[in-house]
């Protein structure tokens, strides 16, 4: 099976594909391994010996307009060649609404016991699709739906085939100048209109995440610089969101800085190390790809490392959807259960076609 990612960056009319000619993509033991190397990442949310930290080889790198006639031949004819594999193959099925109330109680009671200040907590949903789902097709009509995200198709034998179109950046540079964000709180666009005020919840949740980053950066970083949060549109849904700016030490690698930011309390919680261990024993489903990171490490010289959200698994006949909102003391469970629909609809809206 060919592995390759296409990509879209916000706001572009030009996609890049990484094509790897043969072979399975490296297999990176940790990220740190992540120094000095050149490809396309693909991460799990937790590393594991059955869903590896991946590195395709940019043995061919081509960069075109989503209107060129050459480029989309390109797009049409590798993405032809992916083998999706069947329910058989793939065995999964969504999250009920009793299994994740089961999961909010017990996250619930941590948060109000005090023993974690913030949970992220996910689910999975999965959609028919007909068997013969053009990729590339799917592809552009995410770019075409989603101009603010970073949308990718990516697929490999070793993590599947994937069509994302994420909101959040995790590292994103040129090896001098380098950039990351904290995204956080959760609003319905049209709800947003209507209040034209973020809640003290989802100004609480923005503030933990962007204190956490700042913290990570200052460890690699003397220049960090964050700017004031603002609300950024994601589709039908707008997050708080704080840009952060920041020069890497002549000792720090994209790796050290990769280990220390992910995964950010966005994704997660806090504490970070205890909460990704509570959430492996207690979420409904595992996460497999979805809230790791994707994205080209120093294609070209430029680094856009994106979080792995408003994604889907691609099958044969289905395709699965991820979402996660996060939890904090006073968080109801039927809210909670609607921001995840709201995220779902993303992709939800790229299979149907509809804007």
């Amino acid at each position: 099976m060919l592995s390759y990612a296409f990509y879209r960056l916000p706001y572009s009319d030009k996609c890049t594909a990484v094509i790897q000619s043969d072979g399975a993509p490296i297999h990176l033991g940790s990220y740190s391994d992540m120094n000095s190397r050149t490809g396309f990442v693909v991460a799990p949310f937790t590393i594991t010996s059955d869903e590896p930290l991946l590195l395709i080889r940019p043995d061919r790198v081509e960069h075109f307009a989503l209107d060129d006639v050459s480029g989309l031949a390109l797009l049409r004819s590798v993405t032809a060649s992916t083998s999706l594999c069947g329910v058989s193959a793939m065995p999964v099925s969504a999250v009920s609404r009793s299994a994740y109330a089961s999961a909010f109680a017990a996250c619930h009671g941590k948060l109000l016991s005090g023993e974690f200040e913030k949970i992220v907590l996910s689910r999975r949903s999965v959609v028919t699709i007909p068997e013969t789902a053009p990729l590339h097709e799917l592809f552009l009509r995410a770019c075409d739906m989603y101009p603010r995200a970073f949308v990718v198709l990516v697929s490999s034998a070793a993590c599947g085939t994937w069509l994302a179109a994420s909101p959040e950046i995790l590292l994103s540079g040129d090896g001098e100048k380098w950039r990351t964000v904290a995204l956080a709180g959760t609003m319905g666009y049209d709800d947003y209109l209507a209040e034209g005020e973020w809640s003290v919840k989802n100004r609480m949740e923005q503030r933990c995440v962007a204190e956490y980053i700042g913290d990570c950066l200052r460890c690699f970083a003397d220049d960090v610089t964050e700017g004031d949060p603002y609300t950024a549109r994601a589709g039908d849904v707008v997050h708080l969101r704080s840009d952060f700016s920041f020069g890497l030490s002549d000792s720090a690698g994209i790796g050290d800085v990769v280990a220390a930011l992910h995964p950010t309390p966005a994704v997660c919680g806090l504490p970070k190390s205890a909460t990704r261990r509570f959430l492996e024993a207690v979420e409904p489903a595992p996460r497999g790809y979805y809230s790791g990171f994707m994205g080209p490490l120093a294609v070209g010289g430029d680094t856009h490392l994106y979080v792995s959200l408003r994604c889907m698994r691609m099958a044969s006949g289905f395709c699965v959807l991820y979402a996660g909102g996060g939890l904090l003391k006073d968080s109801v469970e039927e809210m909670e259960w609607d921001e995840t629909e709201a995220k779902m609809d993303t992709m939800r809206k790229v299979v149907d076609g509809k804007q």
